[in-house]
């Protein structure tokens, strides 16, 4: 039987648009601000690394909290959209302040300015603006079909985000004179595009009613009931779902490996002896990446499911990375680029299906607890992509403290250069490695088809 249809295209492309906000903020702190704050404002990358380690504290309790708030939420707006509409100001306001560090006030107000800006941006509005964009595709549609388009139009948004700012954003600190100023006013384009563009993604859906989202009329009488969990009773649902966990770990992991790759900066200048490589490299990994996304949908539908797809292509991925290990030995630039275009294509799969297996998995709680936290669950996805790119930006600053880097100077130390190869090499290769594992227990679809055939056989044992 043919699912109904929630969607127009319009509707889909609006949705997907939102994830250029999201990867304003995201790609442009992944990627630069570690460099900018060690070559520019002069502080020290491991302190750097330190302030962002404890920041994360913050970070992971704020997920769960924000999402059970907006499980809890009831506006003519519905519940997620005001989240997103209105922690976006927030963020924009954060983010130009990072890259607004005085120069002449002290190092320790330096730290402590970077350090209250960069938590409550990640802590606070970007916590609250994620998460709601990610819910609502729980929340606008029930159709898994479009689920996955929508998972796969949003990633195209954003993979093809971060490639421009990773491609433009070198050249354009570098014609401006390359020092405070020039960040402070690139911080101010991007947090300007990223709060259109938010505004224009929030107005560009409408979520379903309450009575719409239920499955079944004899849900309805159960509703009051499920609604009224606390922020503990939310925990626990999530720490025993194992998918929530499987999905979470992955995430995080995949955003260390952006992480890893983004501090790719330091690679390019200092073993590559080329700065603007970082946006070539860019291109190679989402070029590759948007094209699997269009295909996404297609492949989910022909491989019957996301679970094969997913563990396939990691395969792929992994074995990419692998090649661009040998390569980056080699000193072979036109090989790395192939061996990261073939991770890339690899890793699309699970990138656009991404949200679909989160409904998946919030599904399988409620087949198994009777209770909705589409809210809490997504929550994995804005803590993976904090928690996971602040460890992998603090993993950069200590390992290049580790190392004996030194910001601004022309040349390293062999160990400096040594530990380059580590951080871009081998630790996203690990990282793939790693998540190819976890994919292949990642079967929360078969799962769920259990429960609910015997689901089923309860009823008919009932009657």
């Amino acid at each position: 039987m043919e699912q109904k249809k929630y969607l127009r295209w319009y509707n889909k492309v609006g949705y997907g648009s939102g994830d250029i906000a999201g990867n304003v903020v995201y790609a442009l702190l992944s990627a630069f601000v570690m460099i900018y704050l060690t070559d520019t404002v002069g502080l020290n990358a491991g302190v750097v690394g330190t302030l962002i380690a404890i920041s994360k504290i913050f970070d992971g309790i704020s997920d769960i909290f924000f999402g059970a708030l907006i499980d809890k939420t009831k506006t003519k707006m519905g519940k997620a959209k005001p989240w997103m509409l209105y922690g976006y100001f927030g963020c924009a306001v954060c983010l130009v302040a990072i890259f607004c560090i005085p120069i002449d006030i002290g190092k320790k107000a330096q730290y402590a300015w970077f350090f209250i800006a960069y938590t409550l941006i990640n802590a606070g509005f970007y916590t609250a603006n994620n998460i709601a964009y990610s819910a609502l595709t729980a929340l606008i549609t029930k159709n898994n079909h479009e689920r996955v388009q929508m998972g796969s139009i949003r990633f195209m948004f954003a993979f093809g985000t971060s490639m421009l700012i990773q491609t433009i954003t070198v050249g354009f600190v570098g014609k401006m004179g390359g020092g405070a100023n020039a960040w402070r006013t690139i911080a101010i384009v991007y947090a300007i595009i990223g709060v259109i563009t938010n505004t224009i993604s929030v107005f560009s859906v409408k979520e379903l009613s309450p009575e719409e989202l239920e499955e079944e009329e004899n849900e309805k009488a159960e509703k009051a009931k499920e609604e009224k969990y606390s922020l503990i009773d939310a925990f626990k649902l999530l720490i025993h779902n194992k998918y929530y966990l499987m999905i979470c770990g992955s995430y995080i992991l995949m955003q260390i490996y952006s992480a890893t790759l983004n501090m790719g900066i330091y690679f390019m200048t200092y073993v590559l002896k080329n700065s603007e490589l970082l946006g070539v490299f860019s291109w190679a990994i989402n070029i590759p990446m948007i094209i699997g996304l269009l295909f996404t949908p297609m492949l989910v539908a022909k491989f019957k499911g996301m679970y094969k797809l997913n563990t396939m292509g990691y395969i792929l991925g992994t074995f990419g990375r692998l090649v661009v290990v040998a390569a980056g030995y080699m000193g072979s630039v036109p090989l790395m680029l192939v061996g990261t275009a073939i991770a890339a294509i690899g890793m699309s799969p699970l990138q656009g299906d991404m949200n679909a297996l989160i409904a998946n998995c919030s599904e399988y709680t409620y087949l198994k607890t009777g209770k909705r936290v589409d809210g809490t669950m997504y929550s994995c996805t804005s803590l993976g992509t904090k928690l996971g790119g602040g460890i992998g930006t603090a993993l950069a600053g200590w390992l290049l403290e580790l190392s004996g880097y030194v910001g601004g100077a022309e040349v390293q130390s062999e160990s400096c250069i040594n530990m380059l190869h580590i951080m871009y090499l081998w630790i996203p290769m690990g990282i793939n490695l790693i998540i190819t594992i976890i994919l292949t227990r990642l079967n929360v679809e078969k799962a769920n088809d259990k429960l609910k055939a015997k689901m089923a056989q309860n009823r008919k044992a009932e009657v």
